[in-house]
């Protein structure tokens, strides 16, 4: 077994949890065991969308407790990995679990990446547990233990293999295993994310800045849309169309519950953002 690990994760203050919960569609009791885990992960990932609007408006992502409950619970938006973590992160510590953040390379190929993704890594007992409420590619819904075991979540395998002193998890859709990110069990300060945040949505080559992002995950799949390419995966199949420009808002209000009015520009499809 891994060494327990230790992080101060107090929040600036105490979360709503009954807000929180009232937003993922939680109900009955939960208490710091592996099967309220399991749970919760699973409510937050299949109602809360993954995405990165406000970054495509111009505007600034705050990782503050009080402005991520207000825009994601409260307001019924998403985020991108480090708000949806730093929410998840929140929540599990109030409800007493024993709980680090880590950072990630997400894997490209052979090109190293920067440490640009937060997750949380979880100890229950004698075991600790992968829980990503927050990731762009293949979202787990659920935890993945980190002894290399094989878990089947929604159609897709997961495992964590440790490999030259790091911790790589993967996913298998039916095609074969591939890596989703490289990291370490080692936690890292708020700090820390501030300034991959900051890089993240804001650098001219971060794929956030130029990429339209929308992804909610489902129980056997997952919906998708990159700019204007809308993706539907499900026990039934695989479907992809382009959709047209004037179809954007409704789409992402229909199948994501963002609303915006028509006509608002995102900078990776109009060109320009508001500020």
């Amino acid at each position: 077994m891994k060494g327990l690990l230790v992080q101060d994760v107090t929040p600036q203050h105490a979360m709503n949890l009954d807000t929180y919960l009232a937003r993922v569609g939680y109900e009955g009791e939960a208490f710091a065991d592996l099967a309220t885990l399991r749970s919760l992960h699973r409510a937050h990932v299949t109602t809360i969308p993954f995405e990165n609007l406000d970054i495509q408006l111009g505007l600034p992502i705050d990782l503050a407790l009080d402005a991520l409950e207000r825009k994601m619970v409260v307001g019924h938006r998403g985020g991108y990995c480090f708000e949806h973590n730093s929410l998840f992160l929140a929540a599990l510590t109030e409800f007493g679990f024993r709980v680090i953040s880590c950072e990630a390379r997400v894997s490209d190929g052979a090109a190293v990446t920067p440490r640009t993704h937060m997750l949380l890594v979880v100890s229950i007992e004698d075991r600790q547990w992968l829980c990503d409420v927050g990731f762009g590619g293949s979202t787990p819904l659920g935890p993945v233990p980190l002894d290399g075991s094989t878990v089947e979540q929604g159609g897709t395998r997961y495992r964590v293999e440790a490999r030259d002193g790091f911790e790589v998890l993967q996913a298998d859709a039916g095609e074969g295993w591939t890596d989703q990110y490289v990291f370490e069990v080692s936690p890292r300060e708020p700090i820390d994310f501030v300034v991959a945040n900051w890089y993240t949505s804001t650098h001219p080559e971060s794929r956030f800045v130029k990429t339209l992002t929308a992804q909610l995950r489902t129980t056997s799949g997952c919906k998708v849309l990159r700019n204007l390419q809308w993706t539907e995966r499900s026990a039934e199949g695989r479907v992809s169309r382009e959709i047209r420009r004037e179809e954007l808002e409704g789409l992402l209000a229909v199948e994501f519950g963002l609303c915006f009015p028509p006509g608002t520009r995102f900078r990776a499809i109009d060109g320009q953002s508001r500020s």
